[in-house]
């Protein structure tokens, strides 16, 4: 009898774990049918601003809440895409939504820590928390997360949800979507980024205002150090390239609208001729206009104002005794 004092214990434990296999299965039961429905993913129909150009194709104006260029997965640089991984994911393309080794790997790092430090969201887990659900931090919100993540694992290909994410993510500055990043940072197209800027733009999903360039230079430094570090520990970048683009100080645009050409006035009045016609959907649907304005003469003209402006102000500030 003595020999066998374990067994009691044991037999608790099996049917605690039982138990809970069976409270699990019952919820996903009752909750997955409940899911919402996939459409909006499937049938993606981002909200793109209306773009205005000069008759040389430069963008004069952006008219709509959220700034964003949708590109295919395809059009994303390799390089970017493992940028992406490394700080996000980089067992995305193993896992089937959900990856039990990040949750268990984050789950003893936040144990030795004592916080709740790493999480373990996948970037499928991130797609369906973006689409379909809010950020509260709740056990509830977390199991429809993990859910959804199967669910869309079993609707999409993986590409597919990599170009969902690389579009539909926010980081910062109004911008959405890792295309729209490149040129509101640092004024450039995806295929035209250094490593440097890839990791630094890769950096930013986990905390778009923290490590944000323009608001959090130091931070976003730090933050993308990570990123390149990782990517050599994944074998993405070679040690010369890592060196190099952690010693490369990059060109940060500070303002949201800086555009090639400052024709701000002419943009507006495309802006209200296009509303006239289209009403609130000219700000959503993508429009892009091709106007006639010459940006070698707008911006020959800008400056020939520019110009006359400091004249007078000059011949004011000379002119201090005269009545007015």
């Amino acid at each position: 009898m003595t020999s066998r004092w374990w067994t009691l214990p044991l037999a608790l434990m099996l049917s605690a774990f039982a138990a809970g296999i069976l409270v699990l299965v019952f919820a996903v039961v009752i909750i997955y049918p409940q899911l919402p429905d996939l459409t909006i993913i499937t049938d993606y129909q981002p909200r793109v601003p209306l773009r205005v150009y000069s008759a040389e194709g430069l963008l004069i104006g952006e008219f709509g809440e959220e700034r964003r260029a949708v590109v295919k997965i395809d059009a994303v640089p390799k390089q970017m895409r493992e940028a992406i991984l490394a700080a996000e994911d980089e067992r995305f393309y193993q896992h089937g939504g959900v990856d039990y080794v990040g949750v268990l790997r984050a789950a003893l790092s936040n144990f030795m820590s004592g916080g709740a430090r790493q999480g373990a969201s996948t970037i499928t887990m991130q797609v369906a928390r973006n689409f379909f659900l809010t950020k509260e931090k709740t056990v509830t919100r977390k199991f429809n997360e993990m859910l959804l993540a199967f669910k869309i694992e079993h609707s999409l290909s993986k590409d597919q949800i990599l170009e969902l994410y690389v579009n539909q993510i926010y980081l910062g500055q109004r911008a959405y979507g890792f295309a729209a990043a490149a040129q509101i940072y640092f004024g450039k197209s995806l295929d035209q980024l250094t490593i440097a800027e890839m990791a630094m733009l890769a950096g930013l999903p986990k905390a778009p205002s923290s490590f944000n360039p323009v608001v959090n230079p130091k931070r976003a430094k730090l933050r993308q150090q990570y990123v390149l570090r990782r990517m050599r520990e994944l074998d993405f970048i070679t040690d010369e390239q890592w060196h190099t683009a952690d010693k490369q100080t990059l060109a940060v645009k500070k303002l949201v609208n800086d555009f090639a050409v400052k024709a701000e006035h002419f943009a507006e009045m495309v802006r209200q001729v296009m509303f006239e016609r289209f009403q609130d959907d000219v700000y959503t649907r993508g429009f892009r206009v091709y106007t006639t304005l010459s940006a070698t003469h707008q911006n020959a003209a800008y400056a020939a104002v520019r110009q006359v402006r400091r004249s007078f102000q000059l011949h004011d500030s000379r002119d201090d005794g005269r009545i007015r």
